[in-house]
């Protein structure tokens, strides 16, 4: 029966130094990302809306005047290559990963490039 306890004892300590550990490598970092085609308060929205969905994001802002993402996320359950795939899904360049064209084909047109039909201005979406 002692030798039962001292399995069992044993092995919660071994679970919570895992745990412990697995928390250490938690880190949360923040990453500056280039989102030129986000040009209006709608892409700001749909961009955020998005990455809250993503695995390990813990937020984003978009400045879309400045054509800039900045996204916190941990960094034991998502990486910035995945932040910015998830970017390009959703139909908007993200640094080097170029837009998704079936998911840009489906931006609403102020949404989309001045070449496509989309405005430049702001204040005309």
């Amino acid at each position: 029966m002692r030798i039962v306890k001292l399995v069992i004892a044993l092995l919660f300590v071994g679970v919570g130094m895992t745990m412990a550990q697995a928390k250490k490598g938690t880190t949360l970092l923040t990453a500056k990302i280039s989102t030129p085609t986000a040009k209006c308060e709608q892409c700001k929205e749909r961009i955020e809306r998005y990455l809250l969905r993503e695995e390990g994001v813990a937020s984003s802002k978009v400045d879309f005047r400045k054509g800039i993402t900045t996204v916190k996320y941990y960094s034991d359950r998502t990486n910035i290559e995945n932040v910015k795939t998830a970017i390009a899904n959703l139909g908007y360049d993200a640094d080097n990963v170029t837009a998704n064209e079936e998911a840009y084909a489906r931006l609403p047109k102020n949404c989309k490039k001045p070449e496509d039909g989309g405005h430049l201005d702001p204040k005309k979406h």
